[in-house]
């Protein structure tokens, strides 16, 4: 038979999935199995993130690596704990010597823009916390695939290709790597070729033998200092050495009854939580209407315009994370809002492509979980032999010094990924996450108040059309937003573009516990999304 892996010409449901003694929801199936089969063999439900989340290495290298970061939100115990695995920039960068280099900004690729990579020790630290089994027996399942293949699924096919095109343009040796371990005679893989990454797998193994202290203080690190040495880089076996992920207390805002929790800066899960804020001093009763997209759009915009000021590592903030989120500024911003789009601006409080995933056990235990590379692959950068893509997540500090986010050494950078979660009263509702860069904050709000504010069910929350802020009066929509809420909204002064290409809007996921106690689970349309249950 003759048929196209990527084209669908007819629109499909998914229904809700049910289950009892676990659930793994994330962006590629093989994963989402992976991290199954952890708990059916006596794993818990952190386990079982780890293993799923080594596994999206594997099987959707496209959008993360062993070199990404990552942030997790945890439900353990009846207590709710934050990590945060983001990595700091080298100890001998700063915005005066990539000057003297020649550089007008601070690149998106190769050795420059990469800080020290944090997914691995949140692995292990999240393994030592809250595990049940070993991490040695957590990463089999991701090592077994990269020895032996897996076949590669349609999203990730796509996203290769995209990062073909992107890397072939780039000069340098030090991409050599990326198409040594990701390319074969020339080539990305076909749809559902089975793809063998073994130096993947042996990198892996080592990282599950030492619990990460190989990637960090052995023989890894001396990989990959050595490989940023000789490329001229500034990533140094010191950065590497001196890493530990920090365990922080989520943040909150109370959103009609429900505590909605982020991760607290440099992450932006703070950016959802203002818009959130604005937003709760609404009434909304229509959900495909263009007043209340326009609100939606006007709080978001704001969010970010506060966001982008002053975001970035919580030690060089200039102003106190509870100053965003009380409610007195929220509404100071609330009052700017008005029927006409408006160029977003910064207030001031002190005058008032990435993958996600998500776990539970049959014991509670449930995790919000997301790792990226940034920008799909991230750097294009591969330390040879090790299948170690990098991220590019100093690409997002300013070149400005008088900027809170201005690059400077061992800082860590403004961040996109943000993982959510939601209780009510004491009681966890469970994990969610919306993945895709700036969408992040963008897909959460929209989520949220799907369930909340439109009685969704999960699987709805994550199929609705979505819209997506780009810059001043620059909105998208997906092409299935109702054409006459697309004509009101440009009446009201926006500017709207009708984008074909879903993949920039978010891939998302979703696990409730229900009140009988059952798990019940959403996953992405808009992507390879699969639900493993028990």
């Amino acid at each position: 038979m003759e048929y196209n892996p990527s084209e669908y010409k007819y629109n499909s449901r998914r229904n809700l999935v049910y289950g009892q003694k676990g659930m793994v929801a994330t962006s590629q199936p093989l994963a989402a199995q992976a991290g199954l089969e952890i708990l059916k063999k006596g794993g818990n439900a952190v386990d079982a993130a780890i293993a799923t989340a080594a596994c999206l290495t594997v099987v959707e290298p496209t959008s993360n690596g062993i070199g990404s970061d990552a942030f997790a939100i945890v439900w353990f115990k009846d207590k709710l704990h934050g990590l945060n695995a983001s990595g700091y920039s080298p100890y001998s960068i700063s915005i005066e010597k990539l000057k003297e280099k020649g550089l007008k900004e601070i690149p998106k690729y190769g050795v420059i823009p990469v800080t020290v990579p944090g997914a691995p020790a949140a692995w292990a630290e999240l393994s030592k916390k809250f595990g049940r089994l070993s991490l040695e027996e957590v990463l089999k399942p991701a090592i077994s695939y990269a020895r032996n293949g897996f076949a590669v699924s349609v999203t990730v096919k796509n996203a290769w290709d995209r990062a073909f095109n992107i890397y072939s343009g780039q000069n340098g040796e030090e991409f050599k790597g990326w198409f040594d371990t990701f390319t074969k005679e020339g080539r990305t893989p076909g749809y559902g070729e089975l793809w063998k990454l073994p130096c993947h797998g042996d990198t892996l193994e080592s990282i599950g033998r030492t619990n990460a202290e190989s990637f960090y203080r052995g023989d890894l690190a001396d990989k990959i200092s050595y490989f940023f040495e000789k490329h001229g880089g500034f990533l140094s076996r010191k950065d590497l050495n001196d890493y530990k992920p920090q365990w922080v207390e989520p943040i909150s805002v109370n959103y009609r009854g429900y505590d909605i929790w982020e991760i607290p800066p440099n992450g932006h899960g703070i950016v959802a939580l203002m818009a959130l804020n604005i937003l709760k001093g609404y009434e909304f009763s229509k959900k495909e209407d263009a007043d209340t997209i326009h609100k939606q759009i006007e709080a978001m915009k704001l969010a970010f315009a506060d966001g982008r000021k002053y975001i970035t590592d919580k030690n060089h903030m200039t102003t106190e994370v509870e100053k965003l989120l009380c409610d007195s500024f929220a509404e100071k911003r609330r009052d700017l809002i008005n029927d006409a789009a408006q160029m977003p601006e910064a207030g001031d409080p002190d005058s008032g492509g990435t993958v996600y995933l998500c776990t539970a056990d049959g014991d509670g235990n449930m995790v919000s979980f997301i790792q990226s590379n940034y920008m799909g692959f991230g750097s294009g950068i591969v330390v040879p032999e090790t299948g170690i893509a990098l991220q590019n997540r100093g690409h997002n500090f300013n070149y400005d010094n008088n900027h809170d986010n201005c690059l400077a050494p061992h800082k860590k950078p403004y961040h996109t990924i943000i993982p959510g979660f939601i209780t009510h009263g004491c009681k966890p509702v469970g994990p969610f996450g919306v993945m895709g860069g700036f969408m992040q904050p963008q897909g959460h709000v929209q989520v949220v108040m799907n369930m909340i504010d439109f009685n969704l069910n999960p699987q709805e929350a994550l199929d609705a059309p979505r819209w997506q802020w780009i810059k001043d009066k620059n909105i998208e929509v997906e092409h299935d937003v109702p054409v006459h809420v697309v004509k009101e909204l440009i009446k009201k002064g926006h500017e709207i573009k009708i984008q074909t290409d879903e993949t920039s809007f978010g891939r998302g996921q979703i696990i409730i516990r229900t009140e009988e106690g059952t798990l019940c689970g959403g996953t992405e349309k808009r992507a390879d999304g699969h639900i493993a249950v028990w």
